[in-house]
């Protein structure tokens, strides 16, 4: 005799209320912590200082300083080497640190949750 009702898979009330509750709790602290990422600042150097990069917590960059003792007309090239150096760091240096502030919400899961929370 086919047993009627009851939950698929034999999942009780309480333990799915519970999975959702646990998945509301972590879906708060991902927007908490993505908004504190967001509003965060990240300051790079190269050449020894001789370049200077801030970017947000959005990858934009907000400030760009470049030392005289770094613009050479007769060596642009090094020029752009340094502030495209310095911009990678800065992009390194934010990723990195979303990816560790995130890995502690999502159990090591990072960002790649896609649209799921």
């Amino acid at each position: 005799m086919a047993k009627r009702g009851g939950y698929p898979g034999g999942m009780m009330p309480g333990n799915m209320n519970n999975l959702m509750k646990q998945a509301q709790r972590m879906q708060k602290q991902l927007e908490e912590t993505q908004a504190a990422l967001a509003a965060k600042e990240y300051e790079v150097t190269s050449g020894g200082g001789a370049v200077k990069v801030k970017i947000n917590g959005e990858k934009e960059i907000t400030e760009l300083k470049i030392s005289e003792e770094a613009v050479d007309p007769d060596d642009i090239e090094m020029l752009e080497d340094l502030i495209i150096a310095a911009v990678n760091e800065a992009i390194r240096t934010q990723a990195d640190d979303e990816k560790e502030q995130l890995s502690g919400i999502t159990g090591g899961m990072g960002g790649g949750l896609g649209g799921l929370f």
